[in-house]
C-alpha cells in the first residue's frame, strides 16, 4: 500500500514539473522569484521605494521595475511582458473589455496612493493661479502653453480625462520627462509645466527639494474656489486634480505580483509612500474618503 502511495505521488510530482516546463512560467510566490512591473515616470520615486523596500525584507526576490508610458504599461500587461503596472486614471470601456478578453480575471485594482497633476511656472512668473477655464482654453490654443511630459504619458491622459475630452483632441508641447519640465520651465517663462506631485515630493531629499525649490507651484482655481495641492487637499480630495494611484496585474495566483500588491497597500508599503511625500491610501483609511 505504502508503495502505491509513493508511486502515485512521485507520478504526481512528474505531472506538475512537465506542465511547469511547457508552461515556460517559473515558479515564484511573495518570498521568492523574479518579476517585471512597470510604471509611468510621473510615478518612478514610490515605485522605486517601494520595490527596494519589499526586496529588501524579501532578499530571495527580484523585481525589475520598467520605467515606461502608462498606455504602454497598459499594453505589456495584455501581453504578459509584465506582471503589474501602476496606473492613474480610469481605463475605457474597451480597455476594460481588452483586459478581460486577454488576461480573463476579474479586475481588482490595488489602490495604494493618491497622488496629484500639478502646474509649474517659472519663479519670476506673474502668474499665480490658473483656473480650470483657462486650462481649458489653453489646450485648444495654438499658443500651446502647456507643456506634458510626453504622448502617452499618465500626466496628459489624466488630465485629458479630468477635462472629459482626450488626449489627442487637446493642443501642447512637449519636454520628455517630468524633472525636465522642472528644469526647463525657466526658458519657456510665457508656458505652464505640468508634473506628477510625486516629481518634487519626497522630503529630505536634496534633489527633489532643489526642483521644487526652483519653481512656482501654481494653485487651480475650481468653481470660483482657489485650492493648493496640499497634502491636506488631497487627502479631502478638494485639489481637482487629485488622482488615486493603483496597481493592477495579470497574476491568477498569489505570487510574488500579488505578494508585493499587497504588501504596498498595507501598513508596511503605506508607510513607505507617505515617506514618499504621497497620501496613503489605506492606512488613514477612516480619514481619506476617495472617490
Amino acid at each position: 500500500m505504502n508503495y502505491k502511495v509513493f508511486f502515485s505521488a512521485l507520478l504526481l510530482f512528474t505531472v506538475l514539473i512537465s506542465c511547469k516546463k511547457k508552461s515556460g512560467r517559473i515558479a515564484d510566490d511573495p518570498q521568492q522569484g523574479t518579476i517585471t512591473i512597470s510604471a509611468d515616470e510621473s510615478f518612478r520615486s514610490v515605485s522605486e521605494a517601494l520595490t527596494e523596500r519589499y526586496m529588501a525584507l524579501n532578499p530571495k526576490t527580484k523585481i525589475n521595475l520598467v520605467i515606461k508610458k502608462e498606455d504602454l504599461g497598459f499594453l505589456d500587461l495584455l501581453e504578459n511582458k509584465v506582471r503589474v503596472i501602476v496606473m492613474s486614471r480610469e481605463l475605457s470601456a474597451e480597455e476594460k473589455e481588452a483586459y478581460k478578453k486577454k488576461i480573463d480575471m476579474k479586475m481588482e485594482p490595488g489602490k495604494f496612493a493618491a497622488d496629484a497633476v500639478i502646474f509649474i511656472v517659472p519663479k519670476n512668473s506673474a502668474r499665480e493661479s490658473i483656473s480650470m477655464e483657462e486650462l481649458k482654453n489653453e489646450l485648444n490654443s495654438d499658443q500651446k502653453r502647456i507643456i506634458f511630459d510626453g504622448t502617452n504619458s499618465s500626466n496628459l491622459n489624466f488630465v485629458a480625462q479630468k477635462l472629459g475630452t482626450v488626449p489627442n483632441q487637446l493642443k501642447f508641447s512637449v519636454i520628455s520627462g517630468n524633472k525636465n519640465v522642472v528644469k526647463e520651465i525657466s526658458q519657456y517663462p510665457d508656458k505652464i509645466g505640468v508634473i506628477s506631485l510625486n516629481t518634487i515630493s519626497r522630503p529630505y531629499d536634496k534633489e527633489s527639494e532643489d526642483l521644487k525649490n526652483s519653481v512656482k507651484i501654481l494653485p487651480v482655481i475650481s468653481k470660483n474656489k482657489t485650492f493648493e495641492p496640499s497634502m491636506a487637499n488631497i487627502k479631502a480630495m478638494t485639489y481637482p486634480f487629485t488622482r488615486v494611484l493603483y496597481f493592477l496585474t495579470n497574476e491568477p495566483y498569489y505570487g510574488l505580483g500579488n505578494g508585493f500588491i499587497r504588501f504596498s497597500c498595507q501598513q508596511l508599503g503605506q508607510i513607505v509612500v507617505e515617506k514618499e511625500g504621497l497620501q496613503p491610501y489605506t492606512i488613514f483609511n477612516r480619514e481619506v474618503q476617495m472617490r
